[in-house]
């Protein structure tokens, strides 16, 4: 497993990273949250981001943010802060796990897993999201060139949907290439 360990405190995280080599993992770069973590994570590509920080901070949250919603990767952030609602926030902003109280080399494989294992059914549940939404705005736009169809044609709903289908089946196109036509060809007649 390929780690980036970012140090966002002033203390040295030597004894955070010789734990994880000891425990197997690489650690493929290390540095400071001054630097671009986005850009950091595209050029090194890791598993897993580690954030050592004494407190979540705007900056931090932010840089999270943008991997988070661009790269997405499991991200584990050991921290001192007990605040719930750093806490809140450090999750909202695509933490897979925050780790309070140290860093215990005995715990680093199985917190890890845990981060991976959370992190890969977020995904799976984005990913159930974002295909429900596309159905549902494809179901709005065959909705609407069958509305169409039915003004233009002066036909009730079952005749659109008819015609829809028979000319998706004819151009061998799906029922929502069909009504993205109806509409385009509808908007452009206006």
């Amino acid at each position: 497993m390929r780690i980036l360990l970012i140090n966002d405190t002033a203390k040295k995280v030597g004894r955070l990273r010789e734990s994880l080599i000891e425990a197997g993992f690489e650690v493929i770069d290390e540095s400071g949250l001054s630097i671009d973590l986005p850009q950091r994570v595209q050029s090194s590509k890791p598993d897993v981001i580690l954030i050592d920080s004494d407190s979540p901070g705007r900056d931090v949250l932010e840089q999270v943010v943008l991997v988070s919603r661009n790269q997405p990767r499991p991200i584990v952030m050991f921290t001192d802060d007990k605040d719930p609602e750093h806490m809140r926030r450090a999750i909202r902003s695509g933490v897979s796990a925050y780790v309070i109280e140290g860093i215990q080399s005995t715990r680093l494989k199985s917190i890890l897993d845990v981060a991976m294992a959370r992190f890969e059914s977020d995904q799976q549940l984005r990913a159930e999201l974002q295909a429900r939404e596309q159905q549902l705005e494809e179901r709005k736009r065959i909705e609407k060139a069958k509305g169409l169809l039915m003004k233009m044609r002066n036909c009730d709903e079952p005749e659109a949907h008819t015609l829809m289908r028979r000319q998706a089946m004819s151009k061998q196109q799906k029922l929502i290439q069909v009504a993205d036509q109806i509409i385009a060809m509808h908007d452009m007649l206006q």
